[in-house]
């Protein structure tokens, strides 16, 4: 079992022990992405009549069936592109694309199934007696098609057994990453792998993101076999957006070793742990002293035109090696995280912007938790963290 604290006398609540799978997780587009084989092989038609020794996510030719998902923290609805899937209006994908036709142990779920009552927001009514989904993400991307159930195989000894995801036969939009066959939703909701597992892993789970795409991460399920005496802990938080979503909150920042000077009240709102949002977002009057900061350590480099929403630049052209100020992010708790160098800079940005209003609840994105370990104890109510993991 693992037990973390940075406070003796106030422990945070772990899960029970349990068994815990490590995958490999990589990057693509800046989302941290992961593989996952849904389904179990129908018998092959043939003299034999042995099982394939791939997935049901295969064609006629026998390719792989590895399904590679993105990891989201912030949402709960697991999907991934099904056959029949079209272009448009679901996106060309690397994996050889889902026939649940394929497998054995796929099954819907009829329109007055206790699953499909369940779906919440996430229903879109009925067609031919099988259940619809329908997840709209805040930009307006939309995935659609039939909530189906299949076995999800972890590892060759894990798996979940009758996970339930979205089949989707419609997959548009800014944020659908066409990269990869779909997303898988981590967050606090009864739909998300995290719940769905926790029967058998516990409520828990932590990642570690690669700096680049030609480095490898990892995605582990439960609670991860490591000394207490690595982390630091911050307990999670309710926030106002979505109980679904991960909230921490800040207590300050330094940069170079010296704290801005900010008020912990400017951090109420607390901040969400997201894995798929690149860049993490402040309250102004916080971002605008981590700016500031910054700028001051950084009058040796050439600056750039601001990109979009990044508005401190440099044009690093001839530049064999990039000196940067530390940062380290504060958490309640007194639980500091110093960011690798990968997870300052972005594009050649401050890898920071503002939100619109210092009440608004902040993010701390993908990029700024890169090569750390951010652990999940969704049961126990704390976030754990990791440095130089991955």
């Amino acid at each position: 079992m693992l037990s973390v604290s940075v406070n003796a006398s106030m422990p945070p609540k772990l899960p029970p022990k349990s068994p815990t799978d490590k995958s490999k997780l990589k990057v693509a587009s800046t989302d941290p992405v992961s593989e996952f084989h849904p389904g179990t092989p129908k018998k092959k038609k043939n003299k034999s009549s042995q099982l394939s020794i791939d997935p049901a996510a295969t064609d006629d030719g026998g390719s792989a069936g590895e399904q590679t998902m993105v990891l989201d923290t912030a949402s709960v609805f697991p999907w991934l592109q099904c056959a029949p899937c079209p272009v448009p209006p679901c996106h060309p994908q690397a994996d050889t694309l889902y026939d649940p036709a394929l497998s054995s142990t796929s099954g819907t779920f009829s329109c007055n199934s206790s699953a499909c009552r369940q779906l919440g927001p996430f229903a879109n009514g009925c067609a031919n007696n099988q259940c619809q989904y329908r997840v709209r993400y805040p930009d307006g991307s939309t995935t659609m098609g039939t909530y189906v159930s299949d076995v999800m195989t972890l590892t060759p000894t894990r798996v979940i057994s009758k996970f339930q995801f979205g089949c989707s036969h419609f997959a548009q939009g800014r944020s659908i990453n066409t990269l990869t066959v779909g997303t898988m939703g981590l967050g606090s909701g009864s739909e998300s792998l995290v719940s769905q597992g926790k029967g058998s892993y516990g409520n828990a789970f932590s990642y570690c993101i690669p700096p680049t795409a030609s480095t490898t991460g990892f995605f582990l399920l439960g609670v991860p076999p490591a000394s207490s005496s690595r982390y630091v802990v911050t307990p999670m938080v309710k926030g106002k957006l979505n109980p679904a979503l991960y909230v921490v909150r800040l207590q300050a920042i330094t940069v170079a070793g010296q704290q801005l000077s900010v008020p912990p009240t400017i951090f109420a709102a607390g901040s969400v742990m997201d894995s798929r949002a690149p860049i993490t977002r402040l309250p102004p009057t916080a971002y605008q002293a981590l700016r500031s900061a910054f700028r001051s350590r950084m009058t040796m480099y050439r600056a750039a035109p601001p990109k979009e929403h990044l508005d401190t630049c440099y044009d690093f052209t001839g530049v064999s090696s990039i000196r940067l100020p530390k940062i380290a992010l504060v958490f309640d708790r007194n639980a500091a995280v110093e960011l690798d160098p990968s997870g300052i800079l972005f594009d050649g940005c401050l890898a920071f912007t503002s939100t619109s209003d210092d009440r608004d609840t902040g993010i701390i994105g993908n990029v700024q938790q890169r090569t750390i370990e951010v652990v999940y104890d969704v049961g126990g109510g704390a976030m754990a963290f990791r440095r130089a993991a991955c």
